[in-house]
């Protein structure tokens, strides 16, 4: 079994936690760095490749500035996305808008801001025109339905997605579109969720490509790229291989070479959206162990809960979990590691084996790096924790303080409550 290490030792912590207490999320500048280089080594052979980051798994500037530098877009699906984005630097097509059910107003500020409109529905073409206008490049979404399967093995199930249209909907969708004006198209997908097996991007991309040369064929729209989405996922358990982007890249061209490039479409420009494999590796939701219960389980409270990570409590995932500096100890302890929530979902952990935890003992909780803060909430009054950068020069950078009690209260101010929550919030244990 492979082993997963932290990417910061328990001094490093130690010396973090005196100027910024517990629990916080610890982000690995390296490592997002590299991530993203070996990316486009990957999918060097394509000209035109680029990523577009999943902003809703890590929305934080300091993250998507750093992700800019790499020469990475940003993939947005909400107004305030766009609006970050906007503010980091990207501009125009260097932002991918991809939503659903979409309020007016963000196809308006997509529209003002000159980004690429990815649609997920037919009918949103008239909705668009209305209240906004059509561009000249747009995108859409791909269903095809049914279950998506590599190899016999089932992989998700499309069909009962919200996202995306059917085949004989992009077909229509095309033909209206180039109708009314639209002169380069884009085909989007995404079929499964964390794949850990490199066979899923050429797969994906088999589909793909097959339909874009049917829908040249068949309304004679010019495809200037084709949208691989996200879907590539991670090694949550140490027992997972991971996956390999070189292998995937190198999987794609041979797709490419065989079905795009034959069809006289060899100038395809290939994109993606990842989120979860560029950052979710690269960080970690830092916290204490501050309770221990003993009743018919043996329990570790933490001062985090799943308002800081929502991940195991919705979707039952795994996260491996270190004891910093027992990470050589012997996992001779049956342990659920929960936080303070009035639920009893509110678990990272649940009969994990670990080492002896005591009070004060510090725990890194691996892979929290994507849909990890972005998924937090104020449940019972919880507080959203910091977000701190590990920097490549070794230094620590805050790159969101932690919410106070006058940031939750802050929206009652438009009630007679407003000045008091306001007193309230300044008061001092």
């Amino acid at each position: 079994m492979a082993k997963k290490i932290p990417f910061v030792t328990k001094e490093k912590i130690q010396s973090i936690i005196e100027t910024y207490p517990t629990p916080f999320h610890l982000y690995n500048e390296a490592g997002i760095r590299n991530t993203a280089r070996t990316l486009y080594k990957a999918f060097a052979w394509n000209k035109g490749f680029k990523e577009y980051f999943a902003v809703k798994a890590t929305p934080n500037p300091a993250i998507l500035q750093i992700l800019r530098e790499e020469g990475c877009g940003a993939d947005c699906s909400s107004y305030t996305e766009l609006l970050m984005s906007d503010a980091v630097g990207f501009k125009g097509d260097e932002i991918m808008f991809s939503s659903n059910a979409t309020p007016a107003e963000d196809f308006k500020l997509a529209r003002k801001l000159d980004v690429t409109i990815n649609l997920d529905d037919i009918t949103h073409i008239d909705f668009l025109e209305k209240v906004a206008d059509i561009p000249e490049t747009v995108s859409c979404r791909y269903n095809p339905g049914g279950k998506f399967a590599i190899a016999n093995n089932i992989m998700d199930n499309p069909g009962d997605a919200k996202y995306g249209m059917t085949h004989e909907q992009i077909i229509e969708a095309y033909k209206i579109l180039k109708a009314k004006g639209v002169k380069n198209f884009g085909m989007h997908a995404f079929l499964a969720s964390n794949t850990v097996t490199n066979e899923y991007y050429p797969e994906l991309a088999r589909i793909l490509f097959k339909v874009a040369v049917e829908l040249k064929e068949k309304t004679g729209a010019h495809i200037s790229f084709i949208n691989l989405s996200g879907g590539i996922g991670i090694a949550y358990r140490p027992e997972q291989d991971e996956n390999d982007l070189l292998v995937i890249g190198e999987g794609v061209r041979k797709v490419y070479e065989e079905i795009l490039v034959p069809a006289g479409m060899g100038d395809v420009k290939i994109f993606t959206e990842l989120g979860r494999f560029m950052l979710a590796p690269h960080g970690g939701l830092v916290t204490t162990a501050i309770h221990e219960k003993h009743t018919y389980k043996e329990y570790v409270g933490c001062d985090a809960c799943a308002a800081n990570l929502m991940r195991p409590a919705i979707y039952g995932s795994y996260h491996h979990i270190t004891v910093l500096g027992k990470e050589d100890a012997i996992c001779d302890h049956k342990y659920d590691v929960t936080g303070g929530l009035c639920e009893n979902n509110d678990k990272f952990a649940v009969d994990r084996m670990l080492p002896r935890i005591d009070k004060g003992d510090v725990l890194f909780i691996h892979d929290a790096g994507a849909h990890g803060f972005a998924m937090g909430y104020n449940y019972n009054g919880k507080l959203r924790s910091a977000e701190l950068l590990l920097q490549e020069d070794g230094n620590v950078k805050l790159i969101r303080r932690a919410e106070t009690p006058a940031d939750y209260f802050a929206t009652f101010d438009c009630t007679e409550f407003g000045a008091g929550l306001a007193e309230n919030a300044k008061i001092k244990m």
